[in-house]
C-alpha cells in the first residue's frame, strides 16, 4: 500500500500552489483505499458539511485540482491530467462558470502542452493568467523520483520551472523568471499589485514577493525548510503559506541532502502567517503530520486550510477552518480519502475544492464548487 500525500501539489501537487505535484503541488492521489470503501465513492455532498450547499462537481476524470477564481468571480483557471484529454502530466486549462460542459468538452488549454505545469492563476483584468511550466527544458514530462527505501513520500523540486504569463488563448505574453532554478507556486495579491512565489534562489526554498510585471523581487521568509504554497490575504497585507521546519540535527541534514538533489518530502507541515514583507511571523497549527493548501475566510479573521492530522493512517485529508490565533479548529469536509485545494470566490459566497468524493471508486481527482454558509 502506499503512502502518499496528494499535494500538494502539493504541488503538494501537496503542492502547489501547494504542492503542485501531489499534486504537485503531481496530482497523484493513490491513497490505498481499500475495496470496500472505494464502493461507496458515489457521495458528491455529505450531511456534516452543513458550510457548503450545492454542492457541484465541475470534472470528471483523472487529476484535476488547484481551481482558482478570476477576479470577477466568473471563471476557474486549474491544472488537470485527465487522459482523455490526451494528457501526460499537468497543463493549465480555464473554464468559464456559466457555460462549463467539461463532462463533454474539453475546456481551453492555456499552456503549451509541453513538460509539466502547476499553479495558475489569474492576473489583475482577468485577460491572463500566470502558471509555472517545465516547457523550455525537454519539453517531456519530467522524470518522478524513485521511491525511498524508508517508505517517505518524496517530491520532485524541478529546476526547470519558471514564471510565465499567458492569455485566455494559449499565448504566452511574457516570462516573469527566467534562471536556472525552481520558481513556482505564484499567487497575485487581491489588490493586483503584488505576486508571492517560492524559489530556491537563495539555496532554501523561501516565499519571495515582486511587483506585478515581475521587477522588486524581495526575500520574505528565511527559516530552514520548505516555504510555499502562500495566498494573500483580502487586504493584501498578509501572507499564509505551509512549511516545513526541520528542528533536529539528522532532519536539517536529511532536508539539506534531499534539497541538494532537488527533492523534499513534504509530510511534516504546518501552517504560518506573516506580514507580506516577512515580519510578525506567526505559526497558526501545530497539529502535526501535514497541514497545507492554505486561504484565506473573506474575513480575513480564519483560513481553511487542508490536513490529515485526523488520520490515523495519513492517507484522509479534509478541509478544516481555524483562526488566525489558533483556535476554533472546524471541519469542513468529510470525505473518506481526499479534500484539498479551498478557495473563496472574491465575494465570499462560494468556495471551490478538489477532492476524491464521487468517482466510483477510481483514483481520479475532481474539482466541485459549492455556495459558502458561515
Amino acid at each position: 500500500m502506499k503512502k502518499i500525500i496528494s499535494i500538494l501539489y502539493l504541488s503538494f501537487i501537496l503542492f502547489g500552489c501547494n504542492n503542485q505535484q501531489t499534486h504537485d503541488h503531481d496530482h497523484s492521489h493513490d491513497h490505498g483505499i481499500s475495496d470496500s470503501a472505494s464502493a461507496s465513492k458515489t457521495v458528491t455532498h455529505y450531511d456534516q458539511e452543513t458550510h457548503l450547499k450545492n454542492v457541484k462537481q465541475l470534472t470528471f476524470g483523472g487529476d484535476n485540482a488547484e481551481a482558482y477564481f478570476s477576479f470577477n468571480d466568473e471563471m476557474l483557471v486549474f491544472q488537470s491530467n485527465n487522459p482523455a484529454w490526451s494528457l501526460e502530466c499537468d497543463q493549465i486549462f480555464y473554464t468559464r462558470l456559466d457555460n462549463s460542459k467539461m463532462d463533454k468538452e474539453i475546456p481551453q488549454m492555456l499552456s503549451t502542452g509541453l513538460g509539466r505545469t502547476t499553479c495558475s492563476y489569474f492576473m489583475p483584468g482577468d485577460s491572463t493568467i500566470l502558471f509555472a511550466s517545465t516547457h523550455l527544458g525537454n519539453g517531456s514530462c519530467p522524470h518522478l523520483p524513485s521511491p525511498r527505501e524508508d517508505g517517505k513520500y518524496i517530491w520532485p523540486i524541478y529546476k526547470d520551472y519558471n514564471i510565465y504569463v499567458a492569455d485566455l488563448k494559449g499565448n504566452i505574453i511574457k516570462t516573469l523568471t527566467d534562471r536556472d532554478g525552481y520558481d513556482a507556486e505564484a499567487t497575485v495579491s487581491p489588490k493586483g499589485d503584488k505576486i508571492v512565489f517560492t524559489s530556491d534562489r537563495t539555496g532554501d526554498l523561501e516565499l519571495f514577493v515582486m511587483d506585478i510585471d515581475g521587477s522588486s523581487v524581495r526575500q520574505v521568509t528565511s527559516g530552514l525548510g520548505y516555504d510555499g504554497g502562500a495566498f494573500f490575504s483580502p487586504d493584501g497585507s498578509k501572507l499564509v503559506f505551509r512549511a516545513s521546519r526541520p528542528l533536529t540535527p539528522e532532519d536539517q541534514k536529511d532536508y539539506k541532502d534531499l534539497l541538494a538533489q532537488g527533492l523534499v518530502t513534504p509530510t511534516n507541515m504546518e501552517i504560518y502567517v506573516c506580514d507580506v514583507d516577512g515580519s510578525n511571523l506567526v505559526q497558526v497549527t501545530n497539529l502535526g503530520k501535514a497541514n497545507w493548501a492554505p486561504y484565506f475566510h473573506p474575513s480575513g479573521e480564519k483560513l481553511v486550510f487542508s490536513s490529515n492530522h485526523h488520520s490515523k493512517r495519513g492517507w484522509q485529508f479534509n478541509i478544516f477552518m481555524i483562526n488566525l490565533d489558533g483556535s476554533g479548529l472546524q471541519q469542513i469536509t468529510h470525505d473518506d480519502t481526499f479534500d484539498a485545494f479551498p478557495m473563496f470566490s472574491f465575494d465570499g459566497s462560494k468556495l471551490v475544492f478538489s477532492s476524491n468524493r464521487n468517482n466510483n471508486g477510481t483514483k481520479d481527482t475532481n474539482i466541485f464548487i459549492a455556495d459558502w454558509i458561515d
